[in-house]
């Protein structure tokens, strides 16, 4: 019974066929936003990161670009925690992504909460996680951390009970008449660690808060991310409009209210192909939806040159069926076990625990190199 699915653009799959799937051939990874699914490839993130990835760093000339948006980007910072004496340690990485796991997985609310009680909450396991680690983060030698959040527009420049509500109404109509109708309530922060001007997809324009520019239907803005913004732009990325409250202006970015980067990036389709190298992305589904809102229109899936460079790999249906409730954990589980914490707990744990199976089938398919065998295109 096969844990794992695999698929992989026309660039890609040529490229394993010949040379396998090697590690200094990876130049990016993708997080999905998706809040407690990504704790179901936890053992796998352990293992990507802290083992196999680092297998390449010694011969590597830039690092490994980390993008998320949401949990993507909290997974993405704990990864870039992984240091001990401004070094890459795989025992810190391995630490800093199971104390992150712990601590996401032990939220615990009461059965009525507001945005303002989860906010506060949010910021407290943020800088819990962070404080004290902000400059391994921001320069770890061998992987480059890309947070990705949304900035209100019109309706929704600003937050206020009502105006919020029937802004994110009208956007979600638009975005069901079309993707790109989305534009004109949302547009992309790009927040990045690296070299100051030196995004990852170069803008054509200048913006108030920096380099800007538009690679797609959202005007994109770039920002460096730094010490004093850093769990501002954290917060962002994961603040779920309505269930959180916004990120009022930024340091570093233009002026205005920030959300989570799911929003319009919910999955991450971007211009992989553009870049050098392969693309390896741990997902918790097999299909890549470009935009939160996008969830309920079946027909709005990624496709195209994109995704030509890309490997996706992501539970099968045969492993999520052994799982509680045959799903991975979910955002529903906190109202689903609203009164049993200590029974969704453990369901979490124990999917967490299961994702070991993930990492060692692939860890096999690599070795003995026959990867390439399982690959079905993307």
């Amino acid at each position: 019974m096969s844990s794992l699915s695999i698929q992989a653009g026309s660039r890609a799959l040529a490229h394993i066929r010949e040379h396998g799937l090697r590690p200094q051939d990876i130049s990016m990874v993708p997080g999905a936003a998706g809040g407690p699914k990504g704790l179901g490839l936890a053992k796998l993130d352990e293992w990507l990161f802290a083992d196999w990835l680092p297998q390449s760093f010694a011969s590597r000339t830039t690092p490994i670009d980390l993008v998320g948006a949401s949990i993507g980007a909290w997974r993405f910072a704990a990864v870039c925690r992984g240091m001990h004496d401004g070094r890459f340690s795989a025992e810190e990485t391995r630490a800093a992504l199971a104390g992150f796991a712990s601590a996401y997985s032990q939220q615990h609310y009461p059965r009525k909460v507001d945005a303002a009680y989860i906010t506060g909450y949010a910021r407290e396991l943020i800088d819990n996680l962070f404080v004290g680690h902000i400059d391994d983060v921001l320069n770890h030698p061998h992987y480059r951390l890309h947070v990705l959040a949304v900035r209100g527009k019109g309706i929704l420049a600003r937050e206020q009970r009502g105006r919020t509500h029937a802004g994110y109404a009208l956007a979600a109509l638009a975005n069901a008449a079309g993707r790109r109708h989305l534009r004109h309530f949302l547009d992309r922060t790009w927040f990045y660690t690296g070299q100051p001007g030196s995004p990852l997809f170069d803008g054509r324009i200048k913006g108030h808060g920096g380099l800007a520019g538009q690679f797609d239907l959202f005007r994109t803005e770039y920002a460096r991310l730094t010490n004093t913004n850093f769990s501002n732009a954290l917060i962002a990325s994961g603040s779920i409009p309505l269930v959180l409250e916004g990120v009022r202006n930024i340091e570093g970015a233009s002026e205005g209210t920030y959300w989570d980067g799911g929003i319009i990036d919910y999955h991450l389709h971007l211009p992989y192909a553009s870049r050098e190298g392969l693309v390896l992305y741990p997902h918790f589904t097999h299909k890549i939806v470009p935009g939160w809102l996008d969830k309920m229109l079946p027909w709005r899936k990624a496709k195209g040159a994109w995704l030509d460079n890309v490997v996706l790999i992501s539970p099968t249906r045969e492993y999520l069926d052994r799982l509680p409730l045959k799903k991975l954990p979910d955002r529903n589980d906190f109202a689903r076990f609203v009164d049993d914490y200590e029974e969704r707990l453990t369901y979490w744990r124990f999917a967490m625990d299961e994702s070991a199976r993930l990492r060692d089938e692939l860890a096999g398919l690599i070795e003995n190199g026959t990867l390439a065998e399982r690959i079905t295109p993307l």
